[in-house]
């Protein structure tokens, strides 16, 4: 294998398909780049056995061939050359990287011992915008569970296509939020869900170009993203899903409209008396024209409110003082309703009108301040 290609274009795609390759695993070849030569392209590829990246550059190619290389290693040499070009040549596994006067020798791996990634044959077509995508994810990631949820399932995103609409839902046990569009997706109902580090990678390739689109294709077991010259291929998620629809309050006696900002700001300030256990919730009170918030803990004290319209019963409740900046910080209207169901009851928190987003979050129990 023989080409020459454009150093910063290669560095570029190296650093992206670099974040595919396996930490984890000790197995030289997963921790590897597979570098496939064409007649006029190079494709490289990292892969984990549960996530992989590949993308195609255009390179002069001199002679086809493969080979893999160690990722760290060749994302380090790469980003290190200063030269406009760089040629690389393979004589069996041994690998020459030569960039104006500098110059590399460095072993790879035969890439037949590289695994096959899988492929997904028949699966349903998707096409989604880059902006409302983008959007929709800053809007649901932020409750997904992390990795060491005691339900594997909680670590992905739901997506729901059905009744022209798109719903994507996070979920990890003590908030919920969901996110719908408008979809043009035709064909029978869809569900499955998608690891967030899978969504997480493919929000990095995204470059704001509203007219550009990502098109997907899910299988039974794997969903295969495209975006620009990038393919992601990631399993999918198994296992039961929450119930949104039943998590729900369905009899609301309290209804908050506040503003924004102001309830972001007025939380934000209860931070510094806070400990870093969380264990201290703050206390909100719900009451004629005013949000109350407090919070005591071995730090101090702190009381504050805000202007807030509230109608309904009178309500005091705890929370978690980041799950609720979370939800109001992925609000996207200047203006938001809170429904309330009571004390011990999960808070709905929604636009003023529609319901393109909600975000619902679990109650803390309170203490006696005293």
């Amino acid at each position: 294998m023989k080409f020459t290609c454009n150093t910063k274009e290669l560095a570029v795609a190296c650093n992206n398909v670099m974040r595919a390759v396996s930490t984890k695993v000790t197995i030289p070849t997963i921790e590897g780049i597979l570098m496939e030569c064409g007649s006029d392209t190079l494709s490289l590829t990292g892969y984990d056995f549960e996530f992989g990246i590949n993308t195609i550059l255009s390179v002069d190619v001199v002679e086809a061939g493969d080979i893999v290389i160690n990722a760290k290693v060749f994302s380090d040499i790469v980003n290190k050359l200063a030269d406009e070009y760089v040629t690389i040549e393979t004589n069996g596994t041994s690998v020459s990287i030569v960039s104006g006067a500098a110059q590399y020798n460095i072993t790879g791996i035969d890439a037949n011992d590289y695994p096959e990634l899988p492929s997904v044959n028949n699966g349903e077509n998707l096409t989604f915008n880059q902006n409302v995508f983008h959007s929709m994810v800053n809007q649901t990631i932020f409750a997904v569970a992390d990795s060491e949820s005691s339900k594997p399932v909680y670590t992905g995103l739901k997506f729901i296509f059905n009744n022209d609409t798109f719903t994507m839902i996070g979920v990890d046990g003590f908030r919920l939020a969901i996110r719908k569009e408008k979809s043009s997706y035709i064909g029978e109902d869809l569900e499955f869900i998608v690891p967030k580090k899978t969504i997480r990678e493919l929000i990095k390739l995204l470059d704001g170009d509203d007219e550009k689109e990502i098109n997907a294709s899910v299988g039974k077991r794997h969903i295969v993203f495209e975006i620009g010259n990038y393919s992601i291929i990631s399993r999918l998620l198994d296992g039961e899903f929450l119930d949104y629809r039943s998590a729900l309050p369905q009899v609301i006696t309290t209804t908050v409209l506040i503003n924004t900002n102001d309830a972001i700001n007025c939380i934000q300030r209860t931070l510094p008396v806070i400990e870093n256990n969380q264990k201290n919730p703050i206390r909100c009170m719900f009451d004629g024209d005013q949000m109350r918030v407090s919070t005591v803990s071995s730090l101090g004290r702190f009381v504050d409110y805000t202007h807030a319209n509230t109608s309904g019963e009178r309500v005091e409740i705890g929370f978690n003082s980041k799950f609720m900046l979370d939800a109001l910080n992925a609000s996207d209207t200047d203006e938001v309703r809170i429904e309330l169901a009571g004390p011990v009851s999960p808070v709905k928190i929604m636009p003023i009108n529609g319901d393109s987003f909600l975000f619902l979050v679990l109650p803390m129990r309170l203490r006696n301040e005293n």
